[in-house]
C-alpha cells in the first residue's frame, strides 16, 4: 500500500465517527485505531502487516507432515467476566475517579466493575456473579475484543 493511501485513510478516520478501521489488500494489512475521548489514555496506533505469502504447492510424503497445534493459554481459576463487545475498557467513569472496583474487592452480582466505549456510548458492565476480584486482566484505556476476559472472580 503506498504512503499517499495510507495517508488519506488516516486522514478519514481522523475526520469520522470511525473509531477504527482495518483493511487487507494484497501489499499487506492496516489496522488506524483512533485515540479515545479526551482524559482517557489511549494511543492512536498504526500497524501494517506483510501480506501472507502462498507458497508453490510441492508434493510431501504423508508421514512428514506434523501437525502444528497452538499452545492453549491458562485459564485462570475461577468465575471469567468477559467483555460483551468490541471497544476500549475503562476501570472508572472519568480519568480522575475512583476506579469501580480493586484487586480483592467483594463484589455482588448486577454491580458495575467497568465501563466499555463502544462508537461514542459508554456502557456499564455489571458482574454476572458475587464473589471477590482476584485478577484483572486488561489495562485502563485497552482496546477490547467480544469475549475477551476482564476480570476473574472467585
Amino acid at each position: 500500500m503506498d504512503l499517499r493511501k495510507l495517508k488519506t485513510l488516516i486522514d478519514l478516520v481522523s475526520e469520522s465517527n470511525v473509531s477504527e478501521l482495518e483493511i487487507t489488500e494484497a501489499e499487506g494489512k492496516v489496522r488506524i485505531v483512533k485515540s479515545a475521548p479526551a482524559g482517557f489514555a489511549a494511543p492512536v496506533s498504526y500497524t501494517v502487516a506483510p501480506a501472507p505469502q502462498v507458497a508453490p504447492a510441492t508434493a510431501v510424503a504423508a508421514e512428514s507432515l506434523v501437525p502444528v497445534v497452538p499452545a492453549a493459554a491458562a485459564e485462570p481459576a475461577g468465575h471469567i467476566v468477559k467483555s460483551p463487545m468490541v471497544g476500549t475498557f475503562y476501570r472508572a467513569s472519568s480519568p480522575g475517579a475512583k476506579p469501580f472496583v480493586e484487586l480483592g474487592d467483594t463484589i455482588k452480582e448486577g454491580e458495575t466493575i467497568c465501563i466499555v466505549e463502544a462508537m461514542k456510548i459508554l456502557n456499564e458492565i455489571e458482574a454476572d456473579k458475587s464473589g471477590t476480584v482476584t485478577k484483572i486482566l486488561v489495562d485502563n484505556g485497552q482496546a477490547v475484543e467480544y469475549g475477551q476476559p476482564l476480570y476473574v472472580i472467585e
